[in-house]
């Protein structure tokens, strides 16, 4: 073969490739006030059958979450007549083209899940995510893709992070199923604030926006945040960022490629701000008042995530297989370091305080040292294991697993410390984020070993023993290393001692019962089981308000009798009566701290 047949068979080759036909997709709302979403899907038929499936879970999120389930009215034509379908798998609908170059899916979603993993379709507006909207044939996964927004009447505003197409004003492009998928659309009437950071455009979506809120304040402290990571990262790496701000009396938070997706309430921005920044650990527990830390620490946790996770990743999160679980043992990386960062950049960018940081870490490293499960199950088991236990707790999960957010927070603080140690100051776990992100980030992703090496390199010193110990085992992490350098100390307990129980309890309607018992504990020994109701302690009925405060008038003895009730039937346990001073767990400068370890801390919060 010549060199110019050679040229020529090859150009033959790339034409299929350069001339794929897109998948156009149209959404529409005709009765939005149902929570219905309407979709068609053109797709291009090159064979007697075509066969599309829906994603079963949406990255960042690791859960199956059957997204199926909520498609109906399911219908196929093509050639001017009705094809033929049948379901081959619970996400999957096989199409017999019947000679059709192309197969015309029209669908419906119903639409009323108001977390940032599903979709939301009411009569005021439309949040959609991609996985539980649109369908591609098995086996492509390329582009391009086209989606059309048909707006109700009443509807003015439609944005999504993908791009427009030219001329084409109500028609977002995704260069492929990826991108489509992590591309996020809203719909509806909100305000949106734009604002530019370093020439990028930038766009908060305050759905819900009211008096309580206020929408260009909270756009500018946006902004600050952003400013922040762009001075970290050396950059921003994309030519648009859409904050979806739902403000719809919910929680949570999702990254996608360009955009994120935050739940809050209309009444976080006014909030008091008496509880630590916020992060998106579905584990951790929820402050009972809205916050405008809690809102701007989730504003922070989501953003970084456009760097550790969309492009820093580990390298088992992608290219996506959205049929089936992807498993990997780095979450604690990129959750848990992301949870490290999230309110260290308020921090310094000055929309939090010292003392708001210092909050932050006491409440991880206390909502950590109080979990029992750490001792039970390592952090990078419980990355591994996030399919059957994080999204899927139960009264036990705090006994036997431990939150991959919360300890890989806490070991962010610690590694950081360390390699500031080590290096006198002149690198930090910035260095190490940075550097892993000019090495992994993108197509390539990092291993777990890829990663410590990056950072014994960077401390330039050994780190696989320290790694080790934090990672595969549950050896008691050791924070002694981390109080001296920034001159900290655990606020020093109360000399008060309170009787210890173990059991957490619900008083709806006035009866006392467990829902928890954490293990090792007084109600542990006694035997006492989830469900079961308190009614007396040594034959004295208790009111709701009245337990355990009832346990104190019997400090003084080894155990009372306990009258519960468990699946109807009455039965006395002997409960064991302990006294214990409250543990701290409440970082503080202490008193001590030289003007050299003040100053160290100061270094941290200004970088």
């Amino acid at each position: 073969m010549t060199r110019r047949t050679l040229l020529f068979a090859l150009a033959l080759c790339a034409i299929p490739a350069l001339a794929q036909e897109p998948i156009r997709y149209t959404l529409r709302f005709p009765a939005p006030h149902t929570h219905y979403l309407e979709v068609s899907a053109s797709i291009p038929a090159t064979g007697p059958t075509v066969e599309v499936f829906m994603a079963v879970w949406t990255p960042g999120s690791y859960l199956v979450r059957e997204y199926a389930r909520n498609v109906e009215a399911f219908e196929a034509t093509g050639g001017g007549r009705t094809l033929v379908w049948e379901k081959t798998r619970k996400n999957r609908w096989l199409v017999r083209t019947g000679g059709a170059r192309r197969v015309e899916l029209r669908y419906k979603v119903y639409a009323h899940e108001a977390s940032v993993q599903g979709n939301w379709v009411d009569g005021g507006f439309a949040m959609l995510n991609g996985a539980p909207c649109f369908m591609t044939p098995v086996g492509r996964q390329q582009g391009p893709y086209e989606v059309a927004v048909e707006l109700p009447a009443a509807w003015k505003k439609h944005i999504s992070g993908m791009k427009l197409k030219p001329g084409e004003p109500n028609t977002y492009v995704a260069a492929d199923f990826d991108e489509l998928l992590d591309c996020p659309i809203y719909a509806g009437n909100a305000p949106i604030h734009e604002f530019d950071v370093e020439g990028k455009k930038h766009y908060l979506v305050n759905e819900g926006e009211g008096p309580m809120w206020d929408g260009p304040a909270s756009a500018r402290d946006v902004a600050r945040i952003v400013a922040e990571y762009s001075r970290m990262w050396g950059g921003l790496p994309y030519d648009k960022y859409v904050f979806f701000n739902m403000l719809i009396e919910s929680g949570g938070g999702l990254e996608h490629r360009n955009s994120t997706w935050l739940n809050a309430s209309r009444w976080a921005y006014a909030g008091v701000d008496d509880a630590p920044p916020g992060g998106a650990d579905p584990s951790a527990p929820r402050s009972r008042r809205p916050t405008r830390q809690g809102w701007l620490g989730l504003v922070s946790h989501e953003y970084i995530h456009l760097w550790n996770v969309k492009r820093l990743r580990p390298v088992e999160l992608g290219p996506f297989d959205f049929e089936n679980e992807v498993y990997t043992r780095s979450l604690w990386q990129a959750e848990g370091v992301t949870s490290y960062y999230g309110p260290l950049a308020l921090a310094r960018s000055g929309l939090s305080t010292e003392a708001q940081f210092l909050r932050a870490m006491s409440s991880a490293i206390g909502q950590l040292q109080t979990t029992p499960g750490r001792l039970v199950q390592p952090v990078e088991t419980s990355s591994f294991d996030t399919w059957i236990k994080l999204y899927r707790p139960n009264e036990n999960s705090g006994n036997t697993s431990i939150s991959y957010y919360t300890k890989g927070e806490v070991i962010g603080l610690l590694l950081d410390a360390r390699i500031r140690k080590v290096t006198n100051g002149a690198k930090s776990l910035d260095d190490v984020m940075v550097l892993a992100y000019k090495r992994y980030g993108g197509a390539k992703g990092f291993t777990p070993e890829e990663f410590r090496r990056t950072a014994s390199e960077v401390a330039g010193t050994d780190l696989s023993g320290w790694f080790k110990d934090v990672l595969e085992t549950t050896k008691e992490l050791d924070y002694s290393e981390m109080l001296e350098y920034y001159g900290l100390r655990f606020r020093p307990q109360s000399n008060r001692k309170a009787i210890a129980t173990g059991a957490t309890v619900s008083s709806a309607s006035g009866r006392i019962t467990v829902t928890r018992v954490q293990r090792d504990t007084p109600t542990w020994a006694a035997g006492l089981n989830v469900d079961d109701e308190i009614i007396a302690v040594e034959d004295y009925r208790l009111r709701a308000d009245q337990w355990p405060a009832r346990l104190d008038y019997y400090k003084e003895r080894k155990q009372v009798k306990l009258l519960i009730a468990r699946r109807d039937v009455l039965m006395t346990l002997e409960l064991p009566i302990a006294q214990q001073s409250a543990p701290s767990w409440n970082l503080e400068v202490a008193p001590n701290a030289s003007a050299e370890q003040k100053a160290r801390l100061k270094a941290l919060l200004r970088q």
